[in-house]
């Protein structure tokens, strides 16, 4: 008899926690703030609400779905006179309700006004309501947008005792200017240009110089029916009397000084070169930002400053101070997963780190890995261990610092790695070396390029019967073989928020690319070759592909306070074996399934397309030439510092070439192939970590060419639980 879920009971349970009061713990008199609604009269043009949702004074509780919140109910629960153990649980867990303040509605209502006239609509009324129901309250505010005039003409004024040589500079500058004729006037306007025209000037040497200088007036009386903008600097600022005006001057540097603490011994050569600040230079802002950018991308200070100081009136000197910083530490990772199979993974990963190991900045980086894949009860087996070592050099080895003008110099590493795996059917050395660029460009691209990269694989100690499967499989047995793999590679990064648990919305994307074997292969006429033709180095076939992946994803937060998330991704990769392969490397094929990828199916058990399980492995090892997967997921906070997930996955891998013309793993029969599973996911969030374990259920298995619903999720072979740290994508 099959095993199913109490859903019945659950179904009678839900509805009635929303029929819980949310209103118990409210003090006597008061009522909870259940909504604000913003009501915009659009008619003279669109303001976004969302332009005007900040600035409430008071925000209502957030809701779960359909303007329910379960832990609302649950923080009713508790006890308003006692403070027993049941009802310090409910407070923990659930979520206060908020009591509404009628005095912050006024408040807001003066700063709804403030924020339409800051973008542009003059004299707005905003007008508050708050309906009562029960001991409930709405509060809507009715915003009625004013004027807006446009700009007729621009007039520049600029102070006389300024130099003529600032006058130049100024002058030439306003080919960038933000504000057009025609434009909307708004103080949003002005003070954007404001500050770009001010880090404009100061990158031109004029080091005192700030935005309190610039004036604005809206003249409309010199011609009627005509906006006219005054446009003026002066040379006092806004907090100023024309008494304590100035000229306005360019500044030089003068002294350069670089402090940093003994306990953080560093060659001086290293940070002179990374310096590009010089006594006699104009002083220039984005030179400044420079020195931070170069000493800070070097990860070993715990904070960096760039202190600058008016010696006299025309010079400042700069003052770079490096604040110490832990240099060396570890880290560790764990992921984990289990299928309905039995079949159990375990991840584990171990890293040293020194960011100063020969005391000019270079980073030593020492990790050791493992995957172990095993089924209690069963002889199935697969053993993995990792050792690779990296050392990163913080400049580009061959040419000088001053080939770099800008912020981000690239940096050189080296890597060297070993690899052991034992499986049931076979043992395998990897080892692999490699030496390349890597760097940034702007503040958000990462790239890296390796050249080159040369991987050496060497099998042994086949299982008979392993051999026997080869020996009939030939695209298989090029797989599994011998082979030296030397060729480059190279990829882009880019991401919009780098923390380890982002909380803001953000964007990322990855480009990756390998060329194996081509310049091998010029020497394929003096090379050895084997029995099938394939030219020999060390004793092993080389390797021919060319393979590229890309991988991209959004993650919108919304919410009243951007609590709530939906995040997307898609993959698609392909390699493609030439020449002196027939066959891609098994290390570089694509795979599904695992804790970050088709979590319906554990690591490497599903496809290529529809092609049942190959049952040469004991431990799943389907992999594909090609591989396409989206994944979208729903994240909100439950309570405390527990999340919440729901998402759906689909995807699979294919073959590009196929010697069975029966089989199901071929590209041509992708769109007949795709996998498709659901699944629930809870997180612990510690901000520095976040802790998840997830659990898939698949929808679409190809291989059966059926969908399975919740009598099968619960069965053997439907569905797996994963356990990571940090998001999935």
């Amino acid at each position: 008899m099959k095993r199913k879920p109490p859903i019945a009971l659950i179904g009678a349970l839900l509805p009635l926690l929303p029929s819980c009061s949310t209103t118990r713990a409210l003090p006597e008199g008061s009522f909870r703030l259940a909504e604000n609604r913003i009501i915009i009269d659009n008619d003279k043009g669109d303001i976004p609400k969302s332009e005007l949702a900040p600035y409430l004074k008071q925000r209502s509780n957030t809701y779960f779905l359909l303007g329910w919140n379960p832990f609302l109910n649950i923080y009713n629960w508790a006890n308003p006179d006692s403070d027993d153990g049941w009802s310090r649980f409910c407070r923990k867990i659930g979520q206060k309700p908020v009591a509404l303040d009628e005095s912050s509605v006024s408040g807001s209502v003066s700063n709804l006004t403030g924020r339409l006239r800051y973008l542009g609509w003059y004299n707005s009324t905003v007008k508050s309501n708050i309906t009562y129901r029960k001991r409930r309250a709405v509060v809507t505010y009715n915003v009625s947008p004013g004027e807006r005039y446009r700009i007729d003409d621009i007039r520049f004024s600029l102070p006389d005792g300024s130099s003529g040589e600032f006058a130049e500079d100024f002058l030439r500058d306003t080919a960038n200017i933000l504000i057009h004729r025609g434009d909307w006037l708004s103080e949003q306007l002005m003070e954007t240009e404001s500050v770009r025209s001010t880090a404009a000037m100061r990158d031109k040497g004029y080091y005192d110089f700030n935005k309190n200088h610039y004036f604005f007036v809206a003249d409309t009386l010199q011609i009627p029916g005509k906006l006219i903008l005054d446009y003026t600097v002066r040379d006092y600022t806004r907090n100023e009397s024309p008494l304590q005006a100035e000229p306005i001057r360019k500044f030089r540097i003068g002294d350069v000084t670089i402090e940093h603490s003994p306990e953080v011994p560093f060659r001086e050569k290293v940070l002179l070169g990374l310096n590009n600040l010089h006594p006699g230079d104009i002083y220039s802002e984005r030179a400044v930002n420079t020195v931070y950018s170069r000493m800070s991308a070097l990860k070993l200070f715990n904070s960096v400053s760039v202190e600058m100081t008016p010696s006299d009136t025309a010079t400042v000197d700069c003052r770079i101070r490096l604040a110490e910083s832990a240099i060396q530490g570890f880290k560790f990772n764990l992921e984990g997963s289990i299928s309905s199979l039995g079949l159990w993974g375990i991840s584990p990963k171990f890293s040293y780190f020194h960011k100063n190991i020969f005391h000019g900045g270079e980073w030593l980086n020492l990790n050791l890995q493992g995957n172990f894949q095993f089924k209690f009860k069963d002889a199935a087996r697969s053993t993995e261990a990792a050792f690779s070592t990296t050392l990163s050099f913080p400049k580009f080895l061959g040419l000088p610092y001053s080939v770099f003008k800008g912020p981000r110099i690239p940096r050189t590493e080296v890597g060297i790695s070993f690899g052991y795996q034992n499986r049931t059917e076979f043992q395998r050395l990897i080892s692999s070396v490699n030496y390349g660029y890597f760097g940034m460009i702007g503040d958000r691209y990462q790239y890296q390029f390796s050249v080159p990269h040369i991987n050496f694989v060497y099998l042994y100690d086949l299982n008979p019967d392993f051999e026997k499967i080869l020996d009939t499989n030939p695209m298989l047995k090029y797989a599994y073989q011998n082979h030296f793999d030397a060729g480059i590679g190279g990829s882009l990064f880019f991401i919009t928020d780098s923390d380890l648990v982002p909380k803001t919305s953000y964007s990322f994307f990855r480009a990756g690319f390998d060329l194996s074997g081509n310049v091998i292969s010029l020497l394929n006429p003096v090379l050895r070759q084997d029995a099938q033709g394939q030219a020999l180095v060390f004793g092993s076939p080389y390797s021919q592909y060319v393979r590229f992946e890309l991988n991209a994803g959004k993650v919108f937060r919304f919410g009243r306070e951007e609590e709530q998330a939906i995040a997307m991704r898609g993959v698609i990769g392909a390699g493609y074996a030439y020449g002196n392969s027939s066959a891609m490397p098994f290390e570089k094929q694509f795979w599904c399934g695992g804790a970050n990828s088709m979590r319906g199916w554990a690591a490497r058990a599903l496809g290529p397309g529809g092609d049942p399980p190959n049952y040469a492995f004991s431990i799943p090892s389907q992999t594909g030439d090609t591989k396409f997967e989206i994944d979208i997921e729903y994240r909100r906070p439950l309570f405390w510092k527990f999340e919440f997930a729901a998402f759906a996955e689909c995807g699979n891998v294919w073959n590009i070439k196929s010697e069975d013309p029966d089989s199901y793993g071929n590209i041509r029969d992708c769109y007949k192939t795709l996998a498709a599973d659901w699944g629930l996911g809870l997180r612990l969030n510690l901000d520095f970590i976040l802790v998840r374990v997830d659990a898939g259920f698949q929808l679409y298995d190809p291989v059966r060419a059926e969908w399975h619903g919740p009598s099968d999720w619960f069965e053997k072979g439907f569905s797996s639980v994963h356990f990571g740290v940090g998001y999935p994508f």
